[in-house]
């Protein structure tokens, strides 16, 4: 919540594997293409041919077509109702980033916002923050560990 401009909303995709945020946005509005933007970004970020299942709630964002042309081929996957579970990664996420850092602060708008995220994401969160399920690694080194372990 921003003191000047109201709610901001952060868009986030986690790779599930090394817990790594791949992409995320930060919006003043609930628009689906702000969703569809971050999908983009993840999408161009991490090519791959092997299936890609992507999991979300049932918001009207994730349900919508344009939504489900820009997951074309992936496996859709979604919370049963009433039933966080399916979401926990990126729900925990999402409250560590409040707790760790954003509640640190009296956010007077959007770009202080921005910058806060930016500044916990990819100076911290991925690079820096380690997790149990990564062997005690950043998501960035856990990822590292596995293509060196796949090149011996």
């Amino acid at each position: 919540y921003t003191e000047d401009e109201g709610f901001v909303y952060l868009n986030s995709i986690m790779d599930l594997y090394s817990r790594k945020i791949i992409a995320w946005t930060l919006s003043k509005t609930l628009e689906v293409e702000e969703v569809l933007k971050c999908l983009e970004t993840a999408k161009r970020r991490r090519k791959t041919v092997n299936p890609v299942v992507i999991q979300s709630d049932r918001g009207v964002h994730y349900t919508s077509q344009k939504y489900k042309e820009l997951t074309k081929g992936m496996i859709r996957s979604y919370s049963r109702k009433g039933n966080p579970w399916d979401n926990a990664c990126i729900e925990s996420y999402h409250a560590v980033i409040k707790r760790e850092w954003l509640n640190r602060f009296r956010i007077k708008n959007y770009y202080q916002a921005y910058q806060l995220v930016f500044e916990y994401l990819e100076g911290f969160y991925n690079t820096v923050r380690i997790h149990s399920h990564c062997e005690y690694l950043s998501p960035d080194s856990y990822e590292k560990k596995y293509i060196l372990e796949q090149t011996n």
